[in-house]
């Protein structure tokens, strides 16, 4: 059967990229905007509030996990911020740890805090089909992959860098499989969520090549064909067959991006009938025919991060 979240992981391609540790004190605000790279932190000690723009302001606390995979500004501060929007300024202290807040007050917030880098040349597709923020408690094996980070990260051991980037990579799949059922938001973790139209994504992951029909999956569903269709775009946030499409257009660029398949040969693989029916849609969707694209990737032009 297949695995819809795992194919899209691995077409992602995540790594933990770079991270720093921050011990805050006192009071203490700090803002983010204009970046470009999906966002994560682990709370290893303390508490403190995150509001995301768009979103309500939540608490984390010991052993909380966020992921913001969408490049969304969000302003991070002390469980009793300033009173006004003075932003602090971190302290880099060397070995990229930071302290931000009152030099003289004791530290009372510990966090490693970094940007994800995801290798896909489509990235941004791909990110789309998923939460625009996830904030994970209270889950154990979660947990227990935080505090391995966090006794790394004190630890000051060999490769030490290298262990962190490795267990960072687990707790980012392991975040998007953990999130609570009824939390998520529209995107493919919602839609896996619903029993329903997990068994038509299903299908179109385990037949990307096949003719679907919004009536065929809707009967893969067990629904009618409207209420599979609703059910579908509230849940996944976009239409069927809008899905269908980004997922085969992601998968052709993989396919191409390794240059181990013909044109024809990727066409036929995600459901279309010839090379050239197969190069005017890619070019409408990736603005640059097949050929130009593998030339592209190639050149190294093309692989482009979030």
């Amino acid at each position: 059967m297949a695995d819809p979240l795992a194919e899209m992981v691995s077409l992602l391609q995540p790594s933990a990229g770079y991270f720093k540790m921050v011990a805050a004190a006192g009071r203490w605000r700090l803002r983010r905007t204009e970046y470009d790279e999906p966002f994560y932190g682990v709370v290893l000690e303390g508490t403190y509030r995150l509001a995301v723009d768009g979103h309500p302001p939540v608490v984390l606390r010991e052993g909380d996990f966020v992921l913001i995979p969408a490049a969304l500004d969000f302003t991070m501060t002390s469980f009793d911020p300033p009173p006004d929007d003075t932003q602090s300024l971190p302290q880099a202290l060397g070995q990229g740890e930071y302290r931000i807040g009152p030099p003289d007050e004791p530290v009372n917030v510990r966090s490693l805090v970094g940007h994800c880098v995801l290798a896909s040349p489509d990235a941004d597709l791909l990110v789309s089909l998923l939460p625009q923020f996830l904030h994970i408690r209270d889950q154990k094996r979660l947990t227990t992959l935080v505090e391995l980070v966090g006794e790394e990260s004190r630890a000051q051991r060999p490769g030490r860098s290298i262990v962190i980037t490795r267990l960072l990579e687990v707790i980012f799949i392991e975040a998007l499989r953990s999130t609570p059922a009824g939390k998520e938001m529209p995107g493919l973790l919602r839609g896996l969520a619903d029993e329903r139209v997990a068994a038509a994504l299903r299908r179109m992951h385990e037949k990307p090549g096949h003719a679907w029909t919004v009536p065929e999956l809707a009967s893969e569903a067990a629904l009618s064909r409207s209420a599979f269709f609703e059910r579908f775009r509230q849940t996944v946030g976009v239409a069927p067959m809008e899905y269908l499409l980004a997922w085969r257009m992601a998968l052709a660029k993989d396919l191409l991006k390794r240059g181990t398949a013909t044109i024809a040969d990727v066409a036929a693989r995600v459901g279309y009938s010839s090379a050239s029916t197969f190069s005017v849609a890619f070019a409408r969707f990736a603005g640059v025919p097949p050929s130009r694209y593998v030339g592209d990737v190639v050149a190294g032009s093309s692989v482009a991060l979030v």
